[in-house]
């Protein structure tokens, strides 16, 4: 039992606001010092697990809960929250869902001031995690001018701060860049080297080889198989597909093209969406600054670039969501302001807790859309294989589910102009396969445009490339 760090046993799990059983009988063994990766679909329990180590269930996440959980120890039922913050750090999929200051600096601070370390012990640790993170430049910033990827690294940096023995990531990966994921992947090795052990809940899965100690593929909330990592890496593409994980593959980097507009298939269409004068900034700092750039009309676009690179403002500004930005689009010979902007376009945010207002899942697309719409929707749910929560209030579902639910949204809206900011970050192969196939099929009167770093993605359904950096092409 001393080597054991975390420990699972006959774990049942249903949320109150869920009608199904998150978890059902789970038994797992988490050894000190490993790296342990935990994979499935969509909602197979991944995310609750990680919740069960972190204290959040059942401290924070109602439902009923049975069997025993235990951390170094503490039997998580009934260990306050706060006597774990010390021994286990948390990264979630969502960031901002963690944060709470509006500066980075204070941010990493937070959780070493909770446990109340001095103050000279405070900044040592601030700095020396900035550095193990190489994130010193982002020091000092505020957190709502950061881009996800650059949230991403500053929870992680919280996390080192207060150095504890378990770490827990969940989709650490989901907003990162493959520069910023070689980076994630020394960090990680690096905290393995210290001694840590290591929980990851991921659908990235191709970067953890050489990482990782340990594979566990969850199904239905359980364990369905186990893997050494000689034995899950050595698995084919078509029975990991089969499982519904991604392949693993070497994904081209395109962010060693120079920037620009790149065609990557064929798109017979000659009209474009020519953007003119797009300049915007955060104060005395550039984010955006585009003179002219010409779009394929009924194109499928993916804007691609570095974590920081001013993808999320841009399409923003493209859909007339920043304040003072001045810039225009020409469509059709007409030209188009920012608030008309705003009509003509539909965005899928990153986070998309931000925009899930309705009581069911079902209303929550009809919204856009129109109680007419009605059938269509639930046709759309079915090819987004979410179908089964149409009654579901959308903030009990998983990650992966809510970003489905939005994709719906979106597609239903019926504008000219749909963005997508990170659709796939959080969803398996068969959902980000499903999403794909149907933004392939959108049709040539709709302009699409998909900030991303997801490969598989680009490769099923765009036609161009929109690679940009420093808010430049």
């Amino acid at each position: 039992m001393t080597d054991i760090a975390a420990q699972l046993k006959g774990v049942c799990f249903q949320y109150a606001n869920g009608d199904g059983g998150a978890l059902s009988g789970l038994d797992m063994d988490i050894m000190k010092g490993e790296c342990l990766l935990l994979c499935g679909s969509s909602g197979c329990g991944k995310t609750t697990v990680t919740r069960l180590l972190n204290g959040l269930i059942p401290h924070f996440f109602e439902g009923e809960l049975k069997g025993d959980v235990t951390v170094f120890g503490k039997t998580i039922k009934d260990t306050p929250i706060e006597d774990l913050a010390g021994v286990v750090g948390s990264v979630f999929q969502n960031p901002r869902s963690q944060f709470f200051c509006v500066d980075t600096t204070s941010e990493i601070a937070f959780g070493c001031e909770n446990l109340g370390l001095p103050a000279d012990e405070i900044r040592k640790r601030i700095s020396s995690a900035a550095d193990e993170m190489n994130i010193t430049k982002l020091l000092g910033r505020s957190i709502f001018n950061l881009s996800g990827g650059e949230k991403q690294k500053i929870a992680c940096a919280g996390v080192a701060a207060m150095l504890p023995q378990l770490i827990v990531l969940d989709e650490p990966t989901s907003n990162l860049d493959l520069d910023s994921i070689e980076e994630l992947k020394k960090i990680l090795l690096g905290w393995k080297a210290q001694g840590k052990t290591i929980v990851i809940a991921e659908h990235r899965l191709g970067w953890l080889d050489g990482v990782c100690d340990r594979v566990i593929f969850m199904k239905q909330g359980t364990v369905s198989a186990e893997y050494s990592v000689k034995e899950f890496f050595s698995l084919s593409t078509p029975k990991l597909n089969e499982k519904g994980l991604r392949a693993f593959r070497t994904e081209t980097n395109y962010l060693g093209y120079p920037t620009g507009i790149y065609p990557v298939k064929e798109h017979r269409k000659s009209e474009t969406i020519t953007l003119e004068n797009f300049t915007y900034s955060y104060g005395k700092q550039d984010a955006i600054d585009i003179e002219k750039l010409d779009i394929p009309k009924g194109s499928v676009t993916a804007v691609v670039g570095h974590n920081g690179a001013g993808k999320s403002t841009f399409i923003k500004c493209l859909c007339g969501l920043q304040k003072k930005f001045r810039g225009s689009a020409v469509i059709g010979g007409q030209r188009y302001k920012s608030k008309q902007l705003l009509g003509l376009s539909y965005m899928v945010m990153q986070d998309v807790n931000h925009q899930l207002f309705a009581d069911t899942v079902l209303d929550e697309v009809l919204l856009s859309a129109g109680d007419d719409d009605k059938q269509k929707a639930i046709q759309l749910l079915e090819k987004l294989n979410i179908a089964q929560y149409a009654k579901r209030h959308p903030m009990s579902l998983s990650g992966g589910q809510k970003q489905r639910t939005a994709i719906a949204s979106a597609l239903l809206a019926g504008k000219k102009l749909l963005v997508f900011d990170e659709p796939t970050s959080g969803l398996d192969f068969a959902s980000m396969e499903c999403t794909a196939q149907l933004l392939d099929s959108i049709g040539n009167d709709v302009t699409v445009l998909i900030v991303t770093h997801d490969m598989e993605l680009i490769e099923r359904c765009c036609t161009h490339i929109l690679h940009i950096e420093n808010g430049r092409i």
